[in-house]
């Protein structure tokens, strides 16, 4: 495999800039999962977010949503497990969108 593969196989973090070398995550750095919907299999930087912050999920902008100029909502599944510590801590499903 070599470098322009192993960039493929590397996720995206959402707000990530396109013409960003280097689009993925930090090893320092606390990700929620982004599953569903059109911002599908990025990652959502939390990294110091508090336990409320996270459980109450997310809108977040993009322009593949209904609404053009709208926002993507994702939450947490209630009672789905959390791993502590940087890295993919947890994931945050679709739940629609919002003007």
């Amino acid at each position: 495999m070599d470098r322009e593969d192993e960039q493929l196989l590397r996720r995206r973090v959402y707000g990530a800039d396109h013409d960003d070398p280097d689009p993925g995550p930090l090893p320092y750095r606390t990700y929620a999962e982004l599953v569903g919907g059109p911002l599908d299999g990025l990652l959502l930087d939390i990294t110091g977010w508090r336990a409320e912050e996270v459980d109450d999920g997310v809108a977040l902008s993009t322009e593949l949503v209904r609404w053009p100029g709208g926002r993507a909502l994702y939450d947490p599944r209630p009672g789905e497990p959390r791993s502590p510590g940087p890295g993919v801590s947890r994931r945050f499903y679709h739940s629609g969108d919002t003007p």
